[in-house]
Protein backbone atom coordinates (compact mmCIF):
# COMPACT_ATOMS: atom_id res chain seq x y z
CA UNK A 1 0.00 0.00 0.00
CA UNK A 2 1.24 3.89 -0.66
CA UNK A 3 2.20 5.76 1.86
CA UNK A 4 -1.18 7.74 3.30
CA UNK A 5 -0.97 11.11 2.83
CA UNK A 6 -1.94 13.06 6.46
CA UNK A 7 -2.57 16.56 7.92
CA UNK A 8 -2.92 17.34 11.54
CA UNK A 9 -5.26 20.14 12.65
CA UNK A 10 -4.64 21.34 16.30
CA UNK A 11 -4.44 24.67 17.84
CA UNK A 12 -2.33 23.42 20.46
CA UNK A 13 1.52 23.33 19.39
CA UNK A 14 2.22 20.03 22.21
CA UNK A 15 -0.72 18.25 20.93
CA UNK A 16 0.47 18.18 16.95
CA UNK A 17 4.40 17.50 18.56
CA UNK A 18 2.95 14.54 20.32
CA UNK A 19 0.91 13.42 17.25
CA UNK A 20 3.47 14.12 14.93
CA UNK A 21 6.10 11.87 16.79
CA UNK A 22 4.31 8.74 16.48
CA UNK A 23 3.12 9.51 13.59
CA UNK A 24 6.69 10.18 11.50
CA UNK A 25 7.69 6.52 13.15
CA UNK A 26 4.77 4.60 11.01
CA UNK A 27 6.55 4.18 7.44
CA UNK A 28 3.18 3.50 5.61
CA UNK A 29 2.34 7.04 6.68
CA UNK A 30 3.37 10.40 5.23
CA UNK A 31 2.76 13.64 7.53
CA UNK A 32 1.98 16.58 4.70
CA UNK A 33 0.85 19.25 7.00
CA UNK A 34 -0.08 20.58 10.20
CA UNK A 35 -2.50 23.35 10.67
CA UNK A 36 -3.26 25.34 13.82
CA UNK A 37 -6.87 26.72 12.76
CA UNK A 38 -9.86 25.27 10.70
CA UNK A 39 -9.33 28.35 8.85
CA UNK A 40 -5.53 27.33 8.43
CA UNK A 41 -6.19 23.56 7.78
CA UNK A 42 -8.20 24.66 4.56
CA UNK A 43 -5.82 26.71 2.86
CA UNK A 44 -3.21 23.39 3.65
CA UNK A 45 -5.99 21.12 2.32
CA UNK A 46 -5.58 22.54 -0.73
CA UNK A 47 -2.54 22.70 -1.44
CA UNK A 48 -1.02 19.04 -0.13
CA UNK A 49 -4.48 17.53 -0.78
CA UNK A 50 -4.60 14.76 1.92
CA UNK A 51 -6.04 12.00 2.51
CA UNK A 52 -6.81 11.75 6.31
CA UNK A 53 -7.15 14.20 8.48
CA UNK A 54 -6.70 14.44 11.92
CA UNK A 55 -9.18 17.36 12.82
CA UNK A 56 -9.98 19.17 16.57
CA UNK A 57 -12.76 20.73 16.85
CA UNK A 58 -12.85 23.75 19.07
CA UNK A 59 -10.00 26.35 17.87
CA UNK A 60 -9.56 29.92 17.70
CA UNK A 61 -9.64 30.43 14.14
CA UNK A 62 -12.38 28.94 12.27
CA UNK A 63 -13.79 25.12 13.97
CA UNK A 64 -12.95 21.99 12.86
CA UNK A 65 -16.88 21.79 12.31
CA UNK A 66 -16.47 24.54 9.77
CA UNK A 67 -13.20 23.11 8.28
CA UNK A 68 -14.78 19.96 7.60
CA UNK A 69 -17.33 21.19 5.32
CA UNK A 70 -15.00 23.23 3.97
CA UNK A 71 -12.54 21.21 2.85
CA UNK A 72 -15.18 18.38 1.62
CA UNK A 73 -16.68 20.56 -0.79
CA UNK A 74 -13.45 20.81 -2.60
CA UNK A 75 -11.32 17.40 -1.63
CA UNK A 76 -14.61 15.02 -1.10
CA UNK A 77 -13.01 11.87 -0.86
CA UNK A 78 -10.79 13.20 1.78
CA UNK A 79 -11.30 11.40 5.40
CA UNK A 80 -11.79 13.89 8.42
CA UNK A 81 -11.10 12.11 11.41
CA UNK A 82 -12.64 14.57 14.44
CA UNK A 83 -9.92 13.97 17.37
CA UNK A 84 -11.00 15.85 20.02
CA UNK A 85 -11.60 15.98 24.31
CA UNK A 86 -14.99 16.88 23.74
CA UNK A 87 -18.25 14.19 23.19
CA UNK A 88 -21.40 16.81 23.74
CA UNK A 89 -23.86 16.84 21.35
CA UNK A 90 -23.38 20.60 20.55
CA UNK A 91 -20.03 18.74 19.21
CA UNK A 92 -20.64 15.17 18.26
CA UNK A 93 -23.61 15.79 15.73
CA UNK A 94 -23.08 18.67 13.94
CA UNK A 95 -19.01 17.42 13.27
CA UNK A 96 -20.83 13.81 11.71
CA UNK A 97 -23.57 15.67 9.80
CA UNK A 98 -20.95 18.18 8.60
CA UNK A 99 -18.83 14.87 6.99
CA UNK A 100 -16.85 13.41 9.37
CA UNK A 101 -15.53 10.07 9.15
CA UNK A 102 -14.79 8.75 12.50
CA UNK A 103 -14.68 10.13 15.52
CA UNK A 104 -11.93 9.31 18.03
CA UNK A 105 -11.43 11.21 21.64
CA UNK A 106 -7.81 12.33 23.02
CA UNK A 107 -7.84 9.86 25.54
CA UNK A 108 -7.53 7.28 22.42
CA UNK A 109 -4.04 5.34 22.60
CA UNK A 110 -1.28 6.45 19.59
CA UNK A 111 -2.47 2.88 18.15
CA UNK A 112 -5.99 3.50 17.83
CA UNK A 113 -5.58 6.68 16.13
CA UNK A 114 -3.64 5.12 13.34
CA UNK A 115 -5.42 2.18 13.38
CA UNK A 116 -8.32 4.70 12.49
CA UNK A 117 -6.38 6.36 9.70
CA UNK A 118 -5.80 3.18 7.45
CA UNK A 119 -9.32 1.78 8.58
CA UNK A 120 -10.27 4.97 6.53
CA UNK A 121 -8.62 4.47 3.83
CA UNK A 122 -10.21 1.28 3.19
CA UNK A 123 -14.02 3.16 4.20
CA UNK A 124 -13.66 1.99 7.60
CA UNK A 125 -15.35 4.55 10.36
CA UNK A 126 -13.93 4.33 14.01
CA UNK A 127 -16.66 5.53 16.71
CA UNK A 128 -15.61 6.30 20.34
CA UNK A 129 -17.81 4.41 22.14
CA UNK A 130 -19.64 7.30 24.43
CA UNK A 131 -20.08 8.68 20.96
CA UNK A 132 -21.87 5.67 19.27
CA UNK A 133 -23.83 5.36 22.67
CA UNK A 134 -25.06 9.04 21.77
CA UNK A 135 -25.52 8.43 18.32
CA UNK A 136 -27.85 5.22 18.81
CA UNK A 137 -30.09 7.13 21.90
CA UNK A 138 -30.73 9.62 19.07
CA UNK A 139 -31.44 7.42 16.28
CA UNK A 140 -33.83 5.59 18.99
CA UNK A 141 -35.35 9.13 19.44
CA UNK A 142 -36.11 9.78 15.52
CA UNK A 143 -37.10 6.20 14.83
CA UNK A 144 -40.34 6.73 17.22
CA UNK A 145 -43.60 6.48 15.76
CA UNK A 146 -46.38 8.42 17.75
CA UNK A 147 -48.31 5.68 18.79
CA UNK A 148 -45.17 4.67 20.77
CA UNK A 149 -45.95 6.60 23.29
CA UNK A 150 -49.78 4.89 23.19
CA UNK A 151 -50.37 2.87 26.80
CA UNK A 152 -51.40 -0.61 26.81
CA UNK A 153 -54.87 0.17 27.20
CA UNK A 154 -55.33 3.35 24.59
CA UNK A 155 -53.28 0.86 21.56
CA UNK A 156 -56.36 -1.72 22.44
CA UNK A 157 -58.71 1.12 22.11
CA UNK A 158 -56.62 2.21 18.85
CA UNK A 159 -57.74 -0.84 17.15
CA UNK A 160 -61.01 -0.64 18.00
CA UNK A 161 -61.50 2.65 16.53
CA UNK A 162 -59.43 1.47 13.61
CA UNK A 163 -62.13 -1.07 13.21
CA UNK A 164 -65.01 1.27 13.01
CA UNK A 165 -66.59 0.11 16.36
CA UNK A 166 -68.24 2.98 18.02
CA UNK A 167 -68.10 4.68 21.68
CA UNK A 168 -70.66 2.10 23.33
CA UNK A 169 -69.42 -0.66 21.19
CA UNK A 170 -65.56 -0.42 22.58
CA UNK A 171 -67.19 -0.13 25.85
CA UNK A 172 -68.97 -3.60 25.73
CA UNK A 173 -65.75 -4.92 24.05
CA UNK A 174 -63.23 -3.88 26.45
CA UNK A 175 -65.54 -4.04 29.58
CA UNK A 176 -64.75 -0.65 30.28
CA UNK A 177 -66.97 2.35 30.91
CA UNK A 178 -68.39 4.77 27.89
CA UNK A 179 -66.95 7.42 30.02
CA UNK A 180 -63.66 5.87 30.44
CA UNK A 181 -63.52 5.32 26.22
CA UNK A 182 -64.10 8.64 25.32
CA UNK A 183 -61.26 9.60 27.64
CA UNK A 184 -58.95 7.38 25.85
CA UNK A 185 -59.99 8.39 22.49
CA UNK A 186 -59.31 12.12 23.64
CA UNK A 187 -55.83 10.80 24.93
CA UNK A 188 -55.21 9.26 21.40
CA UNK A 189 -56.13 11.77 19.16
CA UNK A 190 -53.87 14.18 20.81
CA UNK A 191 -50.93 11.82 20.76
CA UNK A 192 -50.82 10.75 17.26
CA UNK A 193 -51.88 14.42 16.57
CA UNK A 194 -55.10 13.63 14.65
CA UNK A 195 -58.78 15.82 15.17
CA UNK A 196 -60.95 13.39 14.99
CA UNK A 197 -61.62 9.14 15.34
CA UNK A 198 -62.11 8.81 11.60
CA UNK A 199 -57.92 10.04 11.35
CA UNK A 200 -56.85 8.02 14.14
CA UNK A 201 -58.97 4.68 12.24
CA UNK A 202 -56.64 5.45 9.12
CA UNK A 203 -53.49 6.05 11.26
CA UNK A 204 -54.47 2.43 12.86
CA UNK A 205 -54.52 1.06 9.50
CA UNK A 206 -51.39 2.05 8.04
CA UNK A 207 -49.30 1.43 10.66
CA UNK A 208 -50.97 -2.12 10.90
CA UNK A 209 -52.58 -2.01 14.61
CA UNK A 210 -55.11 -4.26 13.77
CA UNK A 211 -58.26 -5.78 15.76
CA UNK A 212 -57.40 -9.30 16.10
CA UNK A 213 -61.16 -11.14 16.87
CA UNK A 214 -60.78 -14.62 18.12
Amino acid sequence: MDKVKVMIVDDHEMVRLGIRSYLLTEEKIDLVAEASSGKEAALLAKKHMPQVILMDLLMEEGTGIDATKEILSFLPDCKIIILTSYYDDEQVFPAIEAGAHSYLLKTSRAEEVTAAIFKAIRGESVIEPKVAHKMMNRFRGAAKLPHDELTEREIEVLKCLGDGMTNQEISDFLFIGVKTVKTHVSNILSKLGVSDRTQAAIYANRNNIILERK
